[in-house]
């Protein structure tokens, strides 16, 4: 049998003046889980897509098994077993696992009645073989999005997929449902299954993955057995330079208080949180998912209504009822989301810069779109952007620029009080550090900032104390170099 299930052979791909692919060899051996890597805009996606259909490269050939095949659309691709993954998982919410796993190919009783029972039974029987736990008849919008994942696996399985291609799968899981999904993952592998895994999470890329190729400027800059690599190598084949230290150091030199929260409940579940921020600090907030840490941020900006507790910024007491009351208060909130609750993706990015911006920059009643233009070039600038300039699109942007775009338009608004949420999720390790950088520039400044993560070690590696949430309330408040990931995870998830 022949060793490889998949090869891609000089790849080529332009897309007007940007060549996104290079003369990309990539080669995937059967029964293994083999990790490609990059940064944003290596070309990851591009080759995927030329691998499910919705591309055509200019040059270059696949073989499936040994055999050579060219797909002129994505069904072409599912028929030789290839299925993909996508980071935004694509199901239909208000109808059942069994629905969304026959969609398109639903068995009939007759030709307007959907065998129903059939969909539901044979859902089952797959779940049984695959052990998933997880129920046919259950409405996918009731789903976490761990389940969803599997069902999106059911859907690939059903089709006899031999090849997932699993883009970020475990970017908005938690930690529990990633471990799950790491063991469907190894037991897929042992099945014959032939996984491509995708992930700046460099951690999970060692643990899971048996080969490993790494993208760079649209070309394959190493591919080699993962028990050969360590994540520092990894990391300087993905961005072409030593990074140092990872998290940048500085000094930390903080003021006075600048805003304090005093026993903040909101209708969305906090319950009684207290803490402070000083100009030049960095406090992190850790907790598990739904601990609350994010409906700590949506009541102090405004978004969730506060039931009870006050704010105090600069020593005065302030009344936050909305984001439009702490956006004139020098606030900032940058979502976890920014895709959803973000950014107005078909939108120019210029217009997404300056979106709560305009009383600020004299365009009250009137656009200026020279002015307007000029100064998202300028934020751009400073950001050091990637993209066409202020007119593109922001989805034309990868995810650390779109990340970029959003601090733009609060660097723009001049904000002293800063609340980050999950900032770096989704993005590659160069742009990471950039955002790490910015972090230590915006505190030493003398500005205040609130840093959402899940992750240990940017939270360990960024702030300079640590909130610990668990089921709505603050459980710990502890200064970063004097605890460390075990004391913090037993006050997250320790009754």
């Amino acid at each position: 049998m022949e060793e490889y299930a998949l090869r891609m052979t000089g790849i080529s791909k332009r897309f007007g003046p940007v060549q996104a692919l290079s003369d990309v060899t990539f080669q995937v051996r059967r029964g293994t889980v083999h990790a490609l890597c990059g940064e944003n805009g290596a070309g990851k996606s591009t080759l995927m897509k030329i691998l499910s259909g919705v591309y055509h490269p200019d040059s270059g050939s696949i073989e499936i098994d040994g055999s050579t095949k060219t797909f002129k659309k994505p069904g072409e691709a599912l028929e030789c077993g290839i299925t993909m993954i996508y980071q935004e998982l694509d199901l239909a919410e208000d109808l059942t696992v069994a629905e969304n796993v026959f969609l398109g190919a639903e068995p009939m009783l007759t030709p307007l009645t959907m065998d129903l029972g059939k969909m539901l039974s044979e859902t089952a029987n797959l779940a049984k073989k695959y052990n998933f736990v997880v129920k046919p008849d259950a409405v996918v919008s009731n789903l976490s999005t761990g389940d969803c994942q599997i069902v999106e696996l059911l859907k690939a399985l059903r089709k006899n997929a031999s090849i997932i291609v699993m883009d970020e799968p475990t970017s908005s899981l938690s930690e529990k449902e990633a471990l799950r999904l790491f063991g469907v993952v190894k037991d897929l592998r042992s099945r014959g299954m032939t996984i491509i895994y995708i992930s700046h999470r460099l951690e999970e890329v060692t643990e899971l993955s048996d080969d490993i190729s790494v993208l760079r400027d649209g070309k394959v800059v190493n591919s080699a057995k993962i028990a050969e690599m360590e994540i520092s190598s990894i990391v300087h084949h993905m961005v072409g330079r030593e990074l140092g230290d990872f998290f940048p150091q500085r000094k930390v030199s903080t003021g006075d208080v600048r805003i304090k929260v005093d026993s903040l409940s909101s209708e969305a579940g906090v319950k009684n949180v207290t803490f402070e921020v000083r100009s030049g600090e960095i406090v992190g907030m850790a907790g598990l998912v739904g601990a609350g840490r994010t409906e700590v941020a949506r009541a102090i900006f405004g978004i969730d209504r506060m039931t009870s507790g006050e704010l105090t910024l600069d020593s005065r007491k302030i009344q936050i009822r909305s984001p439009e009351d702490a956006i004139a208060n020098r606030m900032a909130f940058l979502t976890e989301d920014r895709k959803r609750s973000g950014l107005c993706l078909q939108l120019p990015c210029s217009w997404n810069i300056t979106l709560p911006n305009f009383n600020l920059i004299g365009m009250r009643r009137f656009i200026n779109p020279g002015r307007e233009d000029a100064l998202s070039s300028e934020y751009g600038s400073k950001m050091k952007l990637k993209w066409a300039g202020p007119k593109a699109p922001a989805n034309s942007l990868s995810g650390g620029n779109q990340q970029k775009l959003l601090i733009a338009r609060w660097l723009m608004a001049n904000s002293e009080f800063l609340i980050f949420d999950e900032p770096t999720r989704g993005i590659d390790v160069g742009a990471k550090r950039e955002i790490y950088l910015l972090l230590n520039t915006l505190a030493e400044e003398g500005k205040s900032l609130l840093f959402i993560s899940s992750e240990f070690p940017e939270l360990f590696g960024v702030t300079d104390r640590i909130l610990v949430m668990r089921r709505g309330e603050l459980v710990g408040n502890l200064e970063t170099k004097k605890t460390n990931p075990e004391e913090v995870m037993h006050l997250a998830a320790v009754e």
